[in-house]
């Protein structure tokens, strides 16, 4: 099986991702939990093109956006310059983030810790949230809830999942099929872009998948305590059909020395 673990850079293209990522249904959800720290400062991990950090600054939260991406944090700070928000956006592996402050709030969105590939990663971000999180702090963030039914019938046939015109003005079809690997907890998604009416490339979108008992776990001997587990962003009950994980944290303490547990 392959090892390496990649998402293609035509899905990190700011005018790309902002043309398929318009929805905010989880805007809401945020900002009741960070408006419970009126004067707190926040720290947003994986902050993308500011999909999030431009509503949440107009809000009044004192916010600050981190990613690795640099056409991605472009368009960050560009949509950020245009409405005069002086947004400071860092960029980073949340792997090894070293900043010289601490937060009231940490946060990761939209699925992101999926491309944390192996447990050491996780452990990694962790670590670091905790090096950054104050005291009695929020650790929040959401992901999927791992669906196998959807994961075997999307096996079988290629999809369209997206339709849309960028701003700059390209019209994209985007086509998807999926490998799910077992060993790894890997899924192996493709996604097959036609840009103006012609194929253009295919690219990878490799997402690791985290089961829920799998994430308590390796939050409680992270020493992080959970205070709610949400089956969505209405903030229902998390149960067996739930679509969502999404996690409100608190640090409790240090179980995990930063050696490797599991690989």
């Amino acid at each position: 099986m392959e090892e390496k673990y990649k998402v293609g850079e035509l899905i990190y293209d700011g005018s790309i991702y902002d043309g398929m990522n318009t929805e905010i249904a989880d805007l809401p959800f945020y900002s009741h939990w960070l408006k419970k720290e009126k004067k707190g400062k926040i720290l947003e991990l994986c902050c993308g093109t500011g999909r999030l950090t431009i509503p949440l600054a107009q809000e009044g939260c004192d916010i600050i956006g981190v990613d690795n991406n640099t056409s991605m944090l472009k368009q960050a700070e560009e949509k950020a310059n245009r409405l005069d928000l002086p947004i400071k956006f860092i960029k980073s592996d949340i792997r090894t983030l070293d900043l010289p402050e601490v937060y009231d709030i940490i946060f990761i969105p939209f699925n992101s810790i999926h491309h944390l590939y192996t447990n050491q990663d996780f452990f990694n971000v962790l670590t670091r949230v905790k090096k950054h999180l104050k005291k009695n702090g929020y650790f929040i963030f959401d992901c999927f809830n791992p669906n196998i039914h959807y994961i075997v019938d999307s096996e079988k046939e290629e999809k369209v999942i997206a339709e849309y015109t960028t701003k700059d003005g390209r019209n994209v079809v985007i086509k998807q099929t999926m490998i799910y690997e077992n060993k790894t907890q890997i899924n192996r998604i493709k996604w097959h872009f036609y840009i103006n009416g012609k194929f253009d490339s295919t690219q990878s979108l490799d997402m690791r998948l985290f089961f829920p008992k799998e994430l308590d776990t390796y939050l409680s001997i992270n020493g992080f305590k959970i205070t709610h587990k949400f089956g969505g962003f209405k903030e229902e009950v998390f149960e067996d059909k739930s679509e969502k994980q999404i996690f409100v944290c608190k640090q409790i303490n240090d179980f995990y020395s930063g050696e490797t547990m599991f690989s």
